[in-house]
Formats: C-alpha cells, sequence, structure tokens
C-alpha cells in the first residue's frame, strides 16, 4: 500500500476570524460574487418594427386604434379595378409549395379538393402557408354541396369555386351556400372560425359579401348552353371554364384542343362577356380560365379573361424531375439506351391538366 507523507513544515497556520451570519430557519444562503454591469437588453437590442398587412381584408382588429397599416386590396377589388389576375392551382396539399408559390409573386392558388387528395384539414394547413406569403387562397370544392361549402368558407379563403355548374338553379343554390340569413342558407359560428379571426374581426359580417369571390365552374355543354344565365346570378363573381372536362363531355377526352371544342369555348366566352365586356366591370361576372397548351395565358387575356391559371404545381414537379433525370442519362454513355423511355410531354406542364 501506498503512503502519503506530508511535512508539516510546509503548512503554515492561518487564524480565521469566524464571521457572524444571520441564520434563517429551513433555508440556505449562497453568497454569489458580484455581477458585473451589464446594459439594459433595450439599449443593446435595436427595436424593429414588424408591419405586414393581412392576408384578408378586415375593418376591425382588437383595437383599430393600434392599427398602423392599410388592408390589401382583395381579389374582388382587384378585379373591379381592370386586373387580371394569374394564379397556381396546387394539387399537392403541400404548405411548402403552396408558400413556395406565393412567394414566387402567383396573385391567387388555389387549393383544389375537388382532384387534390386532401380536405378540410389539409387545406387549413396550406392556408396558413398562403397566409404567411401574403397570397389570397381560393377553395375549390370537391363538390357543390351546402355542408362543404360551409366548412371551406370558415377556414376564411378569399375566393370559393363551385365545380360543373349547370343552370342558372344551381348557381343560385351555390351563392345561397356562401350567406348567411336571410340571404342565404350558411350556417353560422362566425364567433369563432378563423373566417372572422375566430370572431376578433367585429366587422366580419358586415364585409365578408363584399370580400368573397364566388366563382362557378361551366364544364359541360349543358352548362354552357345556359352560360348567361349563369353568368347573370347575382352573387356570382366569376365563371371558371373547364376544357378538359368540356372536351370529355363532347367527346374528345384528352383532346381539348379539337376544333369543335374551340368553337364551344368561344361561345361560353361570348355568354359570359355578354354582361362584362372585354374590360370588366360591366355588371356580370368575370371570365376566369386555365391555360393549355393551344391556348395561352397571353390569348386568354386577349379575349378578355381576367382570372387566368397557367400552372398546376405537381405538374411543375413532375416535369423539372423528368427533365432532370432525362439530361443526366443523356450524359451517361452507358444508358444511352434509356434515353428514349423517358420523355417529357411536348406540350409543356398543361398537358396534364387536371379540371
Amino acid at each position: 500500500m501506498a503512503t502519503l507523507t506530508f511535512s508539516t513544515s510546509s503548512l503554515h497556520t492561518k487564524t480565521l476570524a469566524r464571521k457572524s451570519v444571520e441564520h434563517f430557519p429551513c433555508k440556505t444562503l449562497i453568497h454569489l460574487p458580484k455581477s458585473p454591469n451589464f446594459e439594459s437588453l433595450s439599449s443593446v437590442i435595436k427595436r424593429k418594427t414588424l408591419i405586414g398587412p393581412p392576408i384578408r381584408s378586415t375593418t376591425t382588429t382588437i383595437s383599430e386604434s393600434l392599427s398602423t397599416t392599410t388592408a390589401p386590396q382583395t381579389l374582388k377589388s382587384r378585379l373591379k379595378n381592370g386586373e387580371t389576375l394569374y394564379g397556381l392551382f396546387l394539387l399537392s396539399f403541400s404548405p411548402t409549395l403552396a408558400e413556395i408559390a406565393g412567394l414566387s409573386g402567383y396573385d391567387f392558388v388555389v387549393v383544389d379538393m375537388e382532384h387534390g387528395p386532401g380536405g378540410i384539414s389539409q387545406a387549413l394547413s396550406c392556408l396558413h402557408a398562403l397566409a404567411a406569403a401574403r397570397t389570397p387562397a381560393i377553395l375549390r370544392l370537391p363538390d357543390s354541396d351546402a355542408a362543404w361549402a360551409k366548412k371551406a368558407l370558415d377556414l376564411g379563403p378569399q375566393g370559393i369555386m363551385f365545380p360543373m355548374i349547370e343552370s342558372q338553379k344551381m348557381a343560385k343554390k351555390a351563392v345561397s351556400y356562401c350567406k348567411f340569413p336571410p340571404n342565404g342558407v350558411r350556417g353560422s359560428a362566425h364567433t369563432v372560425v378563423r373566417a372572422s379571426d375566430y370572431g376578433i374581426d367585429n366587422g366580419y359580417l358586415s364585409n365578408y359579401e363584399e370580400e368573397l369571390l364566388i366563382m362557378c365552374q361551366v364544364e359541360s355543354e349543358e352548362g354552357v348552353k345556359k352560360i348567361d344565365e349563369i353568368a347573370s346570378v347575382d352573387g356570382v363573381d366569376c365563371v371558371q371554364m373547364g376544357p378538359l372536362d368540356l372536351s370529355a363531355s363532347m367527346g374528345y377526352l384528352w383532346d381539348p384542343g379539337n376544333k369543335k371544342v374551340k368553337e364551344m369555348m368561344k361561345t361560353a366566352e361570348k355568354g359570359v362577356l355578354k354582361k362584362t365586356g372585354k374590360g370588366g366591370g360591366g355588371g356580370g361576372a368575370y371570365l376566369s380560365g386555365f391555360a393549355m397548351p393551344h391556348d395561352t395565358p397571353e390569348d386568354l387575356r386577349s379575349r378578355g379573361y381576367h382570372m387566368i391559371s397557367g400552372a398546376v404545381d405537381i405538374g411543375l414537379f413532375r416535369s423539372a424531375c423528368v427533365e432532370d433525370v432525362k439530361k443526366f442519362k443523356m450524359k451517361s454513355a452507358d444508358s444511352d439506351s434509356d434515353v428514349d423511355g423517358i420523355e417529357i410531354a411536348k406540350d409543356g406542364d398543361e398537358k396534364y391538366w387536371s379540371e
């Protein structure tokens, strides 16, 4: 065993003066060294005022006196001012892609519950992302049904789109689903839903009809026959043309560029524009539609369309992926034989439009 030896000569005795310390029962006093002097946080951190307009136009917040920003124009007000708006359809229900679309500069994004895989809960996440990007959202319903309309409207989109409207009666029903009694049949929970900022916006009931964009989609021969009646319904703000379903109803599935389909589209357009005129604002509904390979956004604008959707998020991503793989394969000498099996549609993203 090792032995430790200490030399007593190396130790010096020191008298420790006992300091009187006041004792407190059941507590331990810890004496900390004096802290160095720091500047206050307010003097160190520069104040930064974040000013960002709300995505939805409101007239009343918790306190109007605290509001220092001007609410942005709604889609409806911009249409009345004669603007032509350009947007994107979101089928992926990806909040990330929704936010990217908003930040890219689209005037609006249509969250598509008709052909996309998501429902109300997933749509809400996309609306949150679009709100962060200051981009108005439009919700396309899976069916022109009062229950779907109620749940969608409670989320607070700027616009709502009803699919497959084929008569004046159907259009009037769609409008009634969007309005509270006595003007409609919409169920009321305005004190707690997102549309009214969860009840914080006291002016919601006074302004919602003026701010909500109601869109009726015409996408069949029967609908085209009644399109002037649909466009004249009070409360219908836009008539959305559906070229793919229209071509299918005429027997030309996947051929919306067929001459007969083009003629039917022109007939439909004339029926809407009789009320509004090319410049819009004539008292009827505005013309809204999809760009196609044979019918570009510029073509639509020249014919009087005021809302134009030029792409689908899934289509854009698909085409980018296919092109990326194709480029790689083409540069690989060992994979020359595989190149022919990977082709991107000659017509671009719009080739696989989904209505």
